[in-house]
């Protein structure tokens, strides 16, 4: 007679008892890290804002994947609406409308995102400040960690068996640096005029043993080294900032005196990136041709496009010079409090 196979019991739902118990000390942390965070922003002068979740676009970002709904008015004429994927557009509004520091802890949803360090619905922490350099975010976000580590009643950040000091002062990297150290890839060579050289940087990637495919772009290229062989060796010992992003690779930043790179930077602590950080853009004809670009890319790869934000566009005609940083704050209480995957340090996991 045939043995009836044994079917494994379900894991027990966040709700259960036993499971709650478990992580109730980081959803703890998590709200004295929340409070932290508001407190020091509040005593360096930020509004708090809160912007709506639904949006005409999500964002225009070519491997950003959205969530749509449809909007049905009263006549019953329906339009197509988006769960944001950040609040970006909707703050720089709020700049261009006068505001001068705002922050938001906004519930954002991002799709195609599951894994220790993702989720559908996660929170950013999204700040600017007019009228400032953006190594003011820099200093922000030295100051934050260390505030997150004191309200968790740690001093070291730590994931899968990694750490950093979270007092201390960060390293502070540049992109092309990063790529000669880590990878002995020349970056900026693979940029003459300040334009893509897909050829030279796929030479040098497979000489430092990254796969290329036939039908891979520059970008495709930069993206797999940086996560192969970068990532895994930022923020070792004390948090990095990985500063000066190629300008390919920074659609909503300014370009830097030297075109080839953009005021664009990323927070790493134990490998895990944190933060994405932009002297912003506020050319709307230069941030429309880059939308469009993105656009295009993702309807090549993935045989779909959002829709660009006329208002957002009008907008940036009128926002004043400004820098602006998003921070996973899920991640942050991940490594603060130790917890290995996204879901400990969420309430109501999905």
């Amino acid at each position: 007679m045939a043995k009836t196979p044994t079917i494994a019991p379900a894991a027990s739902p966040f709700w259960a008892a036993h499971v709650h118990a478990d992580r109730r000390p980081f959803l703890l942390a998590r709200n004295r890290i929340v409070a932290a965070l508001r407190a020091w922003f509040a005593a360096h002068d930020f509004v708090e804002v809160d912007t709506g979740a639904l949006q005409v676009s999500p964002g225009n970002e070519t491997h950003l994947h959205a969530f749509a709904t449809t909007l049905a008015g009263p006549d019953g004429a329906s339009s197509r609406l988006y769960l944001r994927a950040s609040p970006e557009f909707a703050c720089k509004k709020l700049l261009a409308a006068g505001e001068r520091r705002i922050v938001e802890f906004a519930k954002v949803f991002r799709n195609r995102e599951r894994g220790a360090l993702h989720h559908p619905e996660f929170t950013l922490v999204e700040w600017y400040r007019a009228a400032e350099p953006y190594e003011s975010l820099m200093a922000d976000c030295a100051a934050i960690l260390a505030r997150a580590a004191e309200a968790a009643g740690t001093k070291t950040l730590t994931f899968r068996g990694r750490t950093a000091d979270a007092f201390a002062e960060p390293e502070r990297l540049s992109v092309a640096d990063a790529f000669a150290r880590f990878a002995d890839i020349d970056l900026l060579a693979t940029l003459p005029g300040g334009e893509p050289d897909r050829e030279d940087l796929a030479r040098a990637a497979r000489a430092a043993g990254i796969r290329v495919g036939d039908d891979d772009r520059w970008g495709d290229i930069f993206s797999r080294v940086l996560v192969e062989k970068i990532e895994s060796n930022l923020g070792m010992g004390r948090p990095t900032i990985l500063d000066r992003y190629p300008a390919p690779q920074a659609a909503l930043a300014r370009p830097a005196p030297d075109r080839r790179i953009a005021e664009r930077f990323e927070l790493y602590a134990c490998g895990v990136e944190l933060a994405n950080g932009f002297g912003e853009l506020t050319d709307p004809i230069e941030q429309r041709r880059r939308l469009e670009a993105e656009m295009a890319e993702k309807e090549r790869i993935y045989g779909e496009r959002y829709p660009i934000d006329e208002d957002f566009l009008a907008a940036l005609a009128a926002m004043p010079q400004a820098c602006g940083i998003a921070l996973g704050l899920d991640r942050l209480v991940m490594l603060a409090t130790g917890a290995a995957r996204i879901e400990q340090v969420l309430w109501n996991p999905l």
